[in-house]
């Protein structure tokens, strides 16, 4: 499926891939209570997205990712009958959720012509992120005046400073892969959520930008000799569903898929990944910027391994979308192993 975007946006298409099979890798983490492994540079990143946020034209151009994203996270709202007075989203970058609850007629469906926006669901809305700049880059924005919306500027995405049982939702959209303690962080979420309230996330993990990972590798090897992180490792799926079971979450739904952006070139994607916040930050990576040979080898590999046949050079991000309840009194809970009247052998047996 392709997407239409603004004639603004750099990207020369943008389409999805459903269903898409598991990533070829996996990482392990760490569980919650244990050591931290520190990945990403904190503090590299923050500076990433008030460099981001400076530049407030540029940054809503490159914003159709996350802008889409995010109402992908909004759309399964559209399966939950119920209120939510008190909201938090997790990560907010530029209030992308927010954008998302105020669009007009949110559902998809052709048997439904019309609906409200899926703001009406929502009582108040915080948005919290540890960049000030990109928090508030979108302040003066009709949608602030569609909802009731508090921004809160965090010292540590990592640190959550709510009580618990504060909240009746947690929603995230393209944040929690930039979490160095991830298993502590989802622990957290489902600490503050209130009984039976659910927690709706997604985050780039898998093959995310395997195009651009492997043709600068082997740029790198050619040039250099050798090769350098330049592309952040993410989480697997499958690992995923385990780390919200260990959170204490229940009722799990994790699912992936593609999106593929179309660039006309190399240069126009890691210039709108570094308009988007999204640069490396990876400790111990190479300072400073990637050399010239490099980047035009890198140019000639990625059209050679993965172009398209109208010269444009498409670029994958895989997203994990993910919902988890917190445990309360009323939920559905599975029966006791041993309960059941019916054999499957016995009916597998008779066909």
């Amino acid at each position: 499926m392709r997407l239409n975007l603004p004639r603004a946006c750099r990207p020369q298409s943008l389409q999805t891939i459903t269903g898409s099979p598991c990533a070829r890798r996996s990482y392990a983490f760490q569980a919650p209570g244990g050591a931290v492994f520190k990945v990403f540079n904190s503090r590299t990143k923050w500076h990433q997205k008030e460099r981001a946020a400076a530049n407030p034209e540029l940054g809503r151009q490159a914003d159709y990712l996350k802008d889409e994203v995010a109402m992908r996270v909004c759309e399964r709202l559209l399966d939950i009958k119920r209120q939510f007075p008190h909201v938090l989203d997790l990560g907010a970058n530029s209030c992308n959720i927010a954008r998302a609850l105020t669009r007009e007629n949110p559902d998809p469906d052709p048997a439904t012509p019309t609906s409200p926006p899926l703001s009406n669901k929502i009582g108040e809305l915080i948005a919290a992120d540890s960049s000030a700049g990109l928090l508030f880059r979108d302040a003066e924005l009709p949608f602030n005046t569609q909802l009731k919306l508090t921004r809160q500027v965090l010292p540590d995405e990592e640190s959550l400073p709510f009580a618990p049982n504060t909240f009746d939702m947690v929603l995230s959209s393209l944040s929690l892969h930039w979490i160095n303690d991830l298993p502590g962080v989802l622990a957290q979420i489902n600490s503050i959520l209130k009984p039976d309230s659910p927690f709706i996330g997604a985050m780039l993990g898998g093959d995310t930008l395997f195009e651009l990972r492997t043709s600068l590798q082997l740029a790198e090897q050619e040039r250099r000799g050798g090769i350098g992180p330049h592309v952040s490792p993410l989480a697997d799926v499958r690992d995923v569903g385990g780390l919200l079971g260990k959170a204490g979450f229940q009722m799990l739904t994790v699912d992936v898929e593609d999106i593929v952006v179309d660039y006309p070139d190399t240069f126009a994607l890691m210039q709108d990944l570094q308009a988007m916040g999204e640069g490396n930050a990876v400790l111990g990576r190479e300072m400073g910027a990637i050399g010239r040979d490099v980047l035009l080898a890198n140019e000639g590999i990625y059209r050679a391994l993965h172009g398209n046949e109208d010269g444009s050079l498409p670029a994958t991000f895989r997203i994990i979308h993910m919902i988890g309840w917190k445990e309360g009194a009323d939920q559905p809970k599975p029966l006791k192993r041993g309960s059941g009247g019916v054999n499957l052998k016995d009916i597998l047996e008779q066909k």
